[in-house]
Formats: structure tokens, sequence, C-alpha cells
């Protein structure tokens, strides 16, 4: 047996908080504008958030409103000074990736990756995770002693195969009003009991609040940023990350697209050669239409992939194939970008 972690944190968190108003003002502009060209980084702390990076729109997004209506419905006051700073975006940038040339928003590589530990073809550490985020998210609405921020992690027992026998720490910091410890302590084990016992794993031991105490939190605890918890967006540290971030940014941006794309391929690799866990490499230069390269590993060794799925990889057939000129990138910004 070996000891493995992986993390998650709750959609309060500051960083989080950050992406999901990326995601939203871009969700407003592509609402009314589909070839809206985005890469939108927010900052918040201390009473500022700070609004900045490039947008190329037909349309007008009001943007205060846009961000009180997330921080209202995440459980945060409206009561922030928000600083827009957006510009257009380069017109060198333009040249490569406008709708006739179609061609990559960015060089570099993405992954995606797909197991069979359960049916969202994720790992079951991170499931469980997936599913104690969101019901914190809905039980902090409406219990007065819970607060949004927090985060959990789990470090395993894992097998030779890396599938989680046991878990032998249950980490779960969470931002509350420390009038009620006992009461909240007992509520959030017993709903981790109740989802690990789904799985059929059992935990040993729990730490909540390790320091403590959890009563400042948000952007008056610490400081957000787009873009700063990129392993928890993908895969919780169970399959290799690229090097770009996916909120704020518009699906022309193969960090986001391609992404997407590499965990559908993933999945249906997973299937058709009934696959224990695979992992697909995608990368491109920017301007360029095709992606350079295609890499496929899995527990079965390197897969050789089809000429036809170049083609299928271009930003153009992956924008066309995943609809993502009409998918609601604030949702996925919450609770991680691959949850089923």
């Amino acid at each position: 047996m070996k000891l493995y972690s992986n993390e998650i944190v709750f959609r309060g968190h500051p960083d989080k908080v950050c992406d999901q108003i990326s995601d939203a003002l871009l969700d407003a502009y592509l609402k009314e504008d589909n070839h809206s060209r985005c890469a939108i980084e927010v900052m918040g702390g201390k009473g500022k958030i700070f609004i900045t990076g490039e947008v190329t729109s037909t349309t007008k997004v009001d943007i205060p409103n846009v961000v009180n209506r997330v921080l209202k419905d995440i459980g945060y006051e409206e009561n922030y000074e928000i600083i827009n700073n957006l510009g257009e975006q380069s017109r060198d940038i333009a040249l490569g990736t406008n709708d006739e040339i179609g061609g990559a928003g960015d060089q570099g590589m993405m992954f995606g990756y797909a197991c069979n530990d359960t049916e969202e073809m994720l790992p079951t550490a991170m499931v469980i995770l997936q599913k104690l985020s969101k019901w914190y998210d809905e039980e902090q609405k409406n219990n007065i002693h819970l607060y949004p921020d927090g985060k959990a992690q789990i470090t395993g027992y894992y097998d030779e195969n890396m599938k989680l026998q046991k878990i032998k720490y249950f980490t779960i910091s969470y931002q509350n009003d420390e009038q009620n410890r006992q009461e909240t302590d007992k509520l959030i084990k017993d709903k981790c009991r109740e989802i690990c016992h789904n799985y059929n794993i059992k935990i040993e031991e729990f730490l909540i609040n390790p320091t403590g105490k959890f009563l400042i939190g948000g952007f008056d605890g610490d400081a957000g940023l787009t873009g700063r918890k990129i392993v928890v967006d993908s895969y919780q540290s169970f399959a290799k990350v690229g090097g770009g971030a996916f909120s704020g940014k518009d699906p022309s941006k193969v960090d986001r697209s391609a992404a997407y794309k590499a965990r559908e391929i993933a999945k249906r690799y997973l299937k058709k050669y009934n696959l224990e866990w695979c992992t697909v490499q995608l990368s491109y230069a920017i301007g360029i239409t095709d992606p350079l390269a295609i890499y496929v590993d899995s527990n079965k060794g390197n897969i050789e992939v089809e000429n036809s799925l170049y083609k299928e990889c271009t930003p153009k057939n992956i924008i066309k194939d995943l609809n993502l000129y009409h998918t609601c990138y604030e949702e996925k910004a919450r609770f991680g970008h691959f949850t089923n």
C-alpha cells in the first residue's frame, strides 16, 4: 500500500471565485457574440476586485452587474470596488485565429485523462471530493453557521494499480462562524462518511480545521487570482496538467478547448480498448490549425492514433463537436472542469 493525496477547493475559495467571475463574464460576451475573443483575468482582495485582460467583441457587458451576481450566488456580500481594466485582444494574435483561418489561439500542450474507477471515468477520491464540494455549496446557503470558503484533501491508501482502498486522513478546512463547531464538524463528517460509504471506502481519521479556527475567509482572508487552481480544475494530481489555465478564455484558446477534447478522446479510447486508464496529450502552435502531435498512453502502453484524429482536433472542429459556443463556462469553473 502507498499513500497519495488529492485536493479540491470549495466554490467560495478566493481563487475559485475569480475563476467563476472570469467565466461568467466570458459567458456574457459569448451569449450575444459567439465570435468574441476573450482572455479575462480577475484578482480580488481586501475590498477590491480588479478585472483585466483582453476582450474583442461586438457586445457590451455590464461588468459590475455580472460580478455582483456571481458574488451573491456564491454567498458573499456585494460590497467590493470593481476596477475594469479590460483592453482589446492583440491584432497579432487575431491574424492566425480569425474565423477564416481558425488557427489555435496559443501554443502549448493539453492533457486529457480517464479511468475505470467510477462511472464518471474519474478517480474515486476525486469524485468523492467533487460531491463533497457540491454538497457544501448547497448546505452553506441554508446553514447560518457555515460560510462559503473552504477546501478538502484526501490522503488515501492505494494498491499497486492506484486504486483507492481506504482514506488515512480526510482533511477539511471550512469557514464558519465558530459558534456551533461541534454540530457543524459532525455534520461534515457524517456527509463525508455517507459519500465514502457509496464507494465502500472507510475513513481512518478526520482533520477538521487543523489550525483550530476558520472565521475569516474569502477575499478578507486571502487574495484570489484566476487560473491559480489548474490542478484542482483538471484531475487533482491524478494526471498530467498542461501549461495553461481554463477560465476566462474563449474556445479559440486551445488551453481550454483542446483540454476538453483530450478528455473526450480519453473517455472514448477507455471504452474502445477496454482500458483501466488513458492519458491523451494534444499540442499546438499558435495560428496553426492542425495539432502538432497527438499522443495516447494507457495501462496497455502507447496507442497509435488514426490520421483522421488530427482533423477532428482542429480548433474549429473541436468547437463544433463539443458545442463550445453554447456551454456554460461559469458552471464548469465551480467544482472542476471534468466532473463526468
